[in-house]
């Protein structure tokens, strides 16, 4: 669970591995008098398909999209030597409506809608931008930016790329690495791809 306390999203996030479905809520906490846990939202994802939810539906996150498939893993980054093979979901401060697979706004007033997609670029003054770290793990975080790219799941803040909760990150490493980066480092790869 993300930002535990009162303060925060407070995201859980619970995979029924047995019948692959993805359940996420919002809001979440533990109720000690009642003994359970309680959340302000929640949504079910069907991990054997691939629908988008309803048009006008929300989920845990703005867009109505599942969080779990776009978060940075640790296993994915430090526990294979495989590429990542996804997108990752990032936050900006603002929003400006909706694009397929995004099925929900969020009127905040931005410039990209929910749902876009961003792509790190090859080249950036003539030089591969996956290249300006040395770390090998961060590298590959780079390259999957590069060929999968990201997708604005949420209002929150600007360039925010979340990953899982566990505490074998190290910030000293990731932080750096991230602030190698900048937003004219990336390019709007579709708006509203897949769209029927």
């Amino acid at each position: 669970m993300a930002g535990g306390g009162t303060r925060g999203d407070r995201h859980l996030l619970v995979i029924d591995r047995d019948n692959w479905i993805l359940f996420e809520t919002g809001g979440t906490q533990w109720n000690p008098d009642l003994q359970r846990w309680e959340a302000n939202c929640g949504a079910v994802f069907d991990l054997k398909a691939s629908e988008r939810r309803p048009e006008g539906w929300t989920s845990t996150d703005a867009a109505g999209l599942a969080i779990f498939p776009g978060l940075v893993r640790y296993d994915e980054v430090y526990g294979s030597n495989a590429e990542i093979k996804h997108a990752f979901r990032f936050t900006v401060d603002g929003v400006s409506g909706h694009v397929w697979p995004a099925s929900h706004d969020a009127p905040t007033g931005g410039a990209l809608p929910l749902g876009a997609r961003l792509r790190l670029k090859k080249l950036v003054n003539g030089q591969d931008p996956a290249m300006r770290t040395g770390d090998p793990n961060m590298r590959k975080i780079f390259v999957a930016m590069q060929r999968y790219g990201l997708i604005l799941a949420d209002t929150g803040s600007d360039m925010y790329i979340t990953g899982t909760m566990d505490d074998r990150w190290d910030n000293d490493i990731l932080n750096p690495a991230f602030n190698l980066l900048r937003t004219s480092d990336f390019e709007v790869v579709q708006l509203g791809w897949g769209e029927p």
